[in-house]
């Protein structure tokens, strides 16, 4: 028993004299702290608190609690062995709405290798002196960062990453970019640049991502890109270059999304891309392409997002489709024909079929039957019948009940009573319609719809319905708080319209983005309007036309003539504006509200057909009673007559035999009396 107690105390005897030393705990370098903090003051940052210890901030922005959404990160790395010190790699500060600039100070973290203060409101310029550092990654998307970008920039050679995208820079891409050897993603989108695309960049053969939507470039798509081998993601929406697209695109076999939009130039045949067939989303919208759709497209197992939609293709779809991912297939605005097979109307699919010449022949049609678990649009996919018949391909011989000259739709909103002018409209709402990537929605009752095509693609939600929204404003009126919008193209139509002149009232007011001191607030939101298929207004900004975000706007189309009973009004986005503020997938057209009066008539829910033709008969019939009463007269077979002008457009005649004829002009309606 004492033996026992004796190597317990042996034990602990030999185990505190055996303790290992102790290292002091590793620390970033004090000249790194400062330097952390100077440069969190520059960026405008007006709290800071930044735990040397742990390398972790602890306090940052513009207000002590910072937004819901604000991301911080410092990366610390310290050497091995003995040595305590350690040095920043790493500084992210986003959503946090800095309103400083850009800190030359980073050069005081000389082992700093990745720079994201995106999502801020920055502004001012790229500093030259991050030049000298080894920096392999810059991100500073959506702020308000402007001139030009500095040539110093091809300096930095180990850079991988380059994200300058919804800025505000301008002037020519500088050559020496084409320096950056170990490039692999470059983002210029959503800035003025201008210029052609420098010859240099043919150098940058490691890039695998490269985006330059809604710029000002010019010249042609350059054939240089097929150097770029490494390629899996080129966008160019409306960057102002020109086509044909070259056909060496074919030699880019790693391409899993291309994305060409809103091209000018010759017409062209579809590009060569069977040997592409890792390929995911291809867009190739507004490209002026000619000629029929390459049969490969219709097998690529990878393929999950078709959109060829505004061209100028001919032909039918297949019978056998095999590209078992394809779920979204935007054919819009084309000259396909044909019957449109069961291949296409797949369970879980968006197809959108609209504006084209297909053989839809009623109701009996496949494609027409109701139920079917997909979203199809089909408003105007036919060139077979009348109006009325091209946009209600599926309801076989239509004929307009009555017809209205007047039009009230409060975009994804509810029912709502307006006054307006000292008179009380009832807009009708379509917020229950949430709408979907291909939606074809038709009010029968008030005889007038809209049509959706598009989805949302960056938004990584490939089931959204999120078509409409809303906000709660206290100053904004309540047909604004609501609105319908759409990725690509909007249509709002209204058919059994009397014919004759109309005046348009658009109703507008941007309610995604803010008017205050943040970067939500920095979105450009820019679309096309047609009415009547005539571009009325190119590049539309509602800011840019009331002065900021939530406020309401009117734009009045006057004139407008309705021939065919039928009146049609589309919104389309060109490719112009910012796709990713306040969040990605935030773009497109917008519309609150659409009202619509005839010029010559006070608005009415409608007269039957029946009541029209009725009128019209008692019309003419009257006016025939009037011309054989006066030729009487006149012969002198009736004793004699009095006329006096009772009242403006009313003429009341007497004769002796006390008869009385009146007419007046009131609803087209003569009364005998």
């Amino acid at each position: 028993m004492h033996a026992g107690k004796f190597f317990v105390f042996l034990i602990v005897s030999l185990t505190s004299c055996l303790r290992l030393p102790t290292f002091p705990e590793a620390k970033l370098v004090q000249e790194e702290v400062d330097a952390l903090e100077e440069i969190a003051r520059t960026l405008g940052s007006k709290y800071w608190k930044f735990n040397a210890d742990t390398c972790e901030i602890e306090m940052a922005g513009v207000t002590q609690v910072p937004p819901k959404d604000a991301e911080q990160r410092i990366d610390c790395e310290c050497n091995n062995g003995n040595n305590t010190d350690c040095h920043v790699t790493r500084m992210e500060l986003k959503r946090y709405n800095l309103p400083g600039v850009l800190p030359t100070q980073l050069f005081k973290l000389p082992r700093l290798q990745v720079v994201d203060f995106a999502y801020n409101y920055l502004n001012g310029t790229l500093p030259r002196e991050w030049a000298s550092m080894q920096l392999t990654s810059i991100s500073v998307v959506v702020n308000r960062l402007s001139g030009e970008i500095p040539k110093e920039l091809g300096n930095i050679t180990t850079l991988t990453n380059l994200s300058l995208e919804a800025n505000q820079f301008f002037g020519t891409i500088p050559p020496d970019l084409g320096k950056l050897i170990n490039l692999q993603s470059l983002g210029l989108s959503s800035n003025h640049l201008s210029g052609n695309l420098p010859v240099s960049f043919a150098g940058l053969i490691n890039l695998t991502d490269f985006r330059i939507n809604d710029n000002n470039f010019c010249g042609t798509i350059p054939i240089f890109i097929q150097n770029w081998k490494k390629l899996e993601r080129l966008e160019m929406h409306a960057t102002g270059l020109e086509g044909p697209i070259p056909s060496n695109i074919s030699l880019l076999n790693d391409l899993a999304e291309l994305r060409i939009s809103d091209l000018n130039g010759p017409t062209q045949g579809f590009p060569m891309l069977s040997n592409m067939t890792g390929m995911i989303k291809l867009t190739l919208r507004n490209c002026n392409i000619s000629g029929k759709l390459p049969a490969y497209l219709w097998t690529m197992k990878s393929l999950v997002a078709l959109d060829v939609s505004f061209n100028k293709l001919v032909g039918k779809i297949p019978d056998t489709i095999t590209a078992e991912r394809l779920r979204f297939i935007f054919l819009t605005g084309n000259l396909l024909s044909g019957d449109v097979p069961d291949s296409i109307l797949k369970d879980g699919t968006n197809v959108d079929l609209s504006y084209n010449n297909f053989a839809l022949r009623g109701p009996e049609q496949p494609a027409c039957q109701e139920n079917m678990n997909l979203n199809l649009n089909l408003f105007r996919s036919s060139s077979m019948g009348n109006s009325s018949r091209r946009i209600l391909p599926c309801k076989g011989t239509f004929s307009c009940p009555k017809y209205s000259n007047c039009l009230h739709v409060n975009s994804g909103g509810k029912d709502v009573i307006i006054k307006e002018n000292k008179t009380t409209f009832s807009y009708e709402g379509d917020g229950e319609e949430e709408g979907g990537a291909a939606k074809y929605f038709v009010n029968e009752q008030s005889f007038w719809g809209f049509s959706s095509s598009g989805d949302f693609m960056d938004d990584n939600n490939f089931q959204n319905t999120r078509y409409t929204i809303s906000m709660q404003s206290s100053t904004l009126p309540e047909l604004y708080s609501t609105a319908r919008i759409s990725p690509i193209s909007l249509t709002y139509f209204h058919y059994c319209l009397e014919n004759g002149n109309y005046t348009v009232n658009l109703h507008f007011a941007e309610i995604q983005f803010t008017n205050d001191l943040t970067y939500r607030s920095l979105g450009r939101r820019i679309f096309d309007i047609y009415v009547q298929e005539i571009l009325v207004w190119e590049k539309f900004n509602i800011e840019d036309q009331v002065g900021s975000a939530e406020k309401p706007l009117v734009k009045q189309v006057l004139n407008v003539s309705v021939t065919d009973n039928m009146l049609e009004i589309r919104f389309y986005f060109a490719g112009k504006g910012t796709t990713r503020i306040p969040d990605r997938g935030v773009y497109g057209p917008i519309i609150s509200a659409i009202s619509v009066f005839s010029d010559l008539k006070p608005c009415s829910s409608g007269k039957k057909k029946e009541t029209v033709y009725a009128v019209a008969g008692a019309v003419v019939a009257s006016c025939l009673i009037a011309i054989i009463l006066g030729i009487l007269w006149w012969k002198g077979y009736l004793p004699g007559k009095w006329c006096r002008k009772k009242d403006v457009g009313r003429i009341v005649c007497g004769y002796n035999l006390h008869s009385c004829l009146t007419t007046t002009a009131s609803n087209g309606v003569l009364i005998l009396g």
